[in-house]
């Protein structure tokens, strides 16, 4: 029996969009730059996204006032958030794996433009990273 991999065609679309940021642009530039890329591809497809939607954190029942900003969210149920690194470190998907956390929602994506070849992870908010 195949598993079907959660909202596969959401996220279809959302890599799809960093493919083609990537082709365009390439690596070696940093992340505003790919976040405002990122943001047009998604408009041009049309994909339903908010940039950096604040989100509070409540800590034992009293909301704190630091609130933190994932870089976008999809398709109302979809953390993506982006990176222009060398190499994606145990950081990286933690700040994915929190945001999913914080928010209850399922699934995050993050995406890496900072090598030759785009990277990408799916990250499940069902199990660690």
């Amino acid at each position: 029996m195949i598993e079907r991999l959660l909202y596969s065609e959401d996220t279809y679309q959302i890599i799809g969009a960093a493919i083609e940021v990537h082709k365009i642009i390439g690596c070696g530039f940093t992340e505003p730059l790919y976040q405002e890329a990122f943001e047009e591809e998604l408009r041009i497809r049309n994909i339903p996204y908010q940039r950096e939607k604040s989100f509070s954190i409540t800590y034992k029942g009293k909301k704190l006032n630091k609130e933190f900003r994932p870089d976008f969210v999809c398709f109302e149920k979809i953390i993506v958030e982006l990176k222009a690194v060398s190499d994606l470190v145990d950081e990286h998907f933690a700040q994915v794996y929190n945001y999913l956390k914080a928010t209850d929602m399922k699934l995050g994506v993050l995406i890496n433009f900072g090598k030759k070849s785009l990277e990408y992870k799916r990250i499940p908010c069902s199990k660690k990273w």
